[in-house]
């Protein structure tokens, strides 16, 4: 079996409010990665999505939010017990993340050669020349040509694309074990998605490292995951195989927003969307979170219930969180 390198087990994320109460961004999420695998974590912005990536990477928006209960063993060590000074040495060398944005993830005022060295300066004890060859070789790996040159400019003398590249190569110079992905290829046009997602794919596989890769498109879904988890209002409310998610999505939630795709040879007026808006992270029903918007939602079992809805587990490695699921499913 392949080797465990981030369990998330019930991962609470709380934000403290001025009114005294808390909104719950992440409540109870529990996934594991395998080294040399894509977990895609899908779902609407405000689910939980980013929160939990933040959370594994220890840069929570402090002191409003906090991890208020849960661990998250990166090669089982429990990253939630690890003070500022202990998560540094961790953050760039063990656990990397490439952010949505690379033009406000970039420093202005600061060249591309020492912003991609400054990870191997901060972690190994090599000097600044072996540093800087280390970057131009990285820039090279994930297709930057001219790297030479390209270590002296500044951010803003380089296109969206390059800038991703960059921040790509600021993610895998330590060779880390595990990359987070955050919407990497949002402000991309589809050409440009296309080749950092190929560089994603071939730089996992010649370091083997585990990815968690964040995204509302289905698309880079089909193409990028092993296995899928689908987050809504804080919670994951299915989890399975990518081939099991696009051919039996089992929970509302999923097959809604499978069918919110617009598709080249369907003809419709009006495109599906789902009806109203994801609830407050403070005031979740006890029941089912989703129900409100649910099309498939039963009175009196589905909105008026008062215990939360488990995640159930379906069929064979396939999990979801919604009562119209078989229920002889074994409870996760």
């Amino acid at each position: 079996m392949s080797e465990t390198i981030l369990e998330l087990k019930e991962l609470k994320t709380y934000f403290s409010r001025s009114d005294g109460l808390w909104s719950k961004a992440v409540d109870g999420v529990s996934f594991s990665v395998k080294k040399g695998e894509t977990l895609c974590v899908v779902g609407e912005s405000g689910c939980g999505k980013s929160m939990t990536a933040l959370s594994i990477m220890g840069l929570l928006p402090k002191p409003r939010a906090r991890i208020v209960g849960g661990q998250i063993l990166l090669n089982g060590q429990d990253l939630t017990a690890l003070d500022d000074t202990e998560m540094c040495k961790v953050r760039g060398r063990k656990i990397s993340m490439i952010f949505q944005e690379p033009m406000t993830s970039l420093n202005p005022v600061k060249t591309i050669g020492y912003q991609v060295a400054e990870a191997v300066l901060t972690h190994t004890n090599i000097s600044r020349k072996d540093a800087m060859d280390q970057a131009i070789e990285m820039l090279r790996m994930v297709g930057i040509s001219r790297p030479e040159s390209i270590v002296k400019e500044y951010p803003h003398q380089l296109s969206g694309g390059m800038r991703q590249r960059v921040m790509i190569a600021m993610a895998l110079i330590c060779r880390p074990d595990l990359l987070i992905a955050d919407e990497p290829t949002t402000a991309l046009d589809v050409t440009i998605q296309a080749q950092v997602l190929s560089i994603i794919r071939e730089m996992k596989q010649k370091l083997g490292m585990a990815v968690l890769f964040i995204t509302h498109d289905f698309g880079v879904v089909a193409e990028m995951a092993d296995s899928v988890a689908v987050m809504y209002a804080g919670q994951i409310v299915e989890f399975a195989s990518v081939r099991d998610i696009f051919k039996t999505p089992m929970h509302p939630y999923t097959q809604a927003l499978m069918a919110s795709i617009p598709f080249m040879d369907q003809q419709k007026e009006v495109l599906y969307a789902i009806a109203g808006t994801v609830p407050d992270a403070s005031r979740y029903p006890d029941s089912c979170r989703f129900a409100p918007r649910c099309e498939k939602a039963l009175n009196g079992e589905c909105t008026n219930a008062d215990q939360p809805v488990p995640l159930v587990e379906v069929t064979p490695g396939h999990y979801a969180r919604c009562i119209l699921s078989n229920a002889k499913g074994a409870t996760a």
